[in-house]
């Protein structure tokens, strides 16, 4: 899919009209978009601008070189851009921004609603700089770094109801309610979630990062001007301060999933103590129950009228003695 947007005024306009390049296009739209472009598209766009756009499986790339370059005139810059972040299942998807003269083209193939969020604002008058090419892509730029700044308060805030959770207490003071296995099982995968979360988090930020510090550092021609500098250094301290919020909340999870296995294994430590126990107190009686069942003719006791109670009783206090025990020493 093909979008293009021109600058009306202050603010950003969907062309309605096709861009021909062979009918004489005297103005460049500012914004040319393309979304999971069928390759008629992208020829198209290649031949409008003079530009060679990186297929998916290059902009997948991992190398500096493959994502960062200038050629044909125009600067190439790929980011890992976090994507779907209010799903359970948060993707990490390569978003190519193009930069050719005053005209920005973005190529991807999610729809991180980040890019939706800058186009309604961008629509409306002196709502953001929509100068330039350069300038969109610092606002598509800072409208990522916004939603992954919701993305982590949303984590922040689960990963508290999460700890509350685990170490809740119980109405009495000092007494704490032991969480359930199915309590501690979803807290785990709850956890492994907000991880899978931050990991795609940081991974992106890491690569916005990247992209800012190169296009800053194109002096050639001076291409970027002041006002981009000026605006790409608070970009990236706001991605310094979300890495840092990131790292914080990584450590948070790493603490909390090593609590919830440590609850685990106390729970699963308590059961085993419990039967321990109860082998304890039941083999005494198993004892006393064996030495009169005996087949032996002369046991003093064979032909005693109380011997079966006298034998009960036995078998009843031999099991009570360990049980009291083990109370007194608060292995209970």
């Amino acid at each position: 899919m093909l979008r293009s947007y021109r600058r009306e005024n202050s603010h950003l306009v969907l062309a309605q009209e096709s861009i021909e390049a062979d009918a004489g296009v005297i103005e460049l739209p500012v914004w040319i978009d393309l979304y999971n472009p069928p390759p008629q598209d992208n020829r198209y766009v290649e031949q409008l601008l003079g530009i060679s756009l990186p297929t998916r499986e290059e902009m997948q790339e991992i190398e500096v070189s493959a994502r960062l370059y200038q050629e044909d005139g125009a600067e190439f810059m790929t980011l890992t851009a976090a994507s779907r972040l209010e799903s359970d299942e948060p993707i990490n998807t390569p978003i190519t921004f193009v930069l050719k003269g005053t005209t920005l083209v973005t190529v991807r193939y999610e729809e991180p609603k980040a890019f939706a969020n800058f186009v309604v604002r961008a629509q409306r008058a002196n709502a953001v700089p929509v100068a330039n090419g350069e300038q969109i892509m610092m606002g598509l730029i800072e409208a990522l770094l916004d939603r992954m700044a919701d993305a982590l308060e949303r984590v922040g805030t689960g990963i508290d109801q999460v700890s509350r959770q685990v170490f809740r207490k119980g109405g009495k003071a000092k007494e704490k309610a032991s969480p359930s296995s199915d309590d501690l099982q979803a807290a785990i995968e709850r956890i492994g979630q907000d991880g899978d979360l931050l990991t795609k988090v940081r991974e992106s930020l890491v690569s916005i990062n990247r992209v800012l510090t190169y296009h800053t550092s194109v002096d050639q021609d001076k291409k970027v001007t002041k006002e981009a500098k000026a605006r790409s250094k608070v970009l990236y301290r706001d991605v310094v301060a979300l890495t840092d919020q990131a790292t914080f909340l990584s450590s948070k999870v790493n603490f909390l999933l090593d609590a919830t296995l440590g609850l685990i294994n106390l729970q699963q430590n308590q059961i085993i103590k419990i039967f321990s126990v109860a082998a304890v107190v039941f083999l005494p009686p198993t004892l006393v129950a064996s030495i009169y069942g005996m087949n032996f003719a002369d046991i003093p006791e064979l032909r005693w009228g109380l011997g079966y109670p006298f034998a009960l009783g036995l078998m009843v206090i031999s099991a009570i003695l360990p049980y009291l025990y083990f109370k007194r020493r608060r292995w209970l």
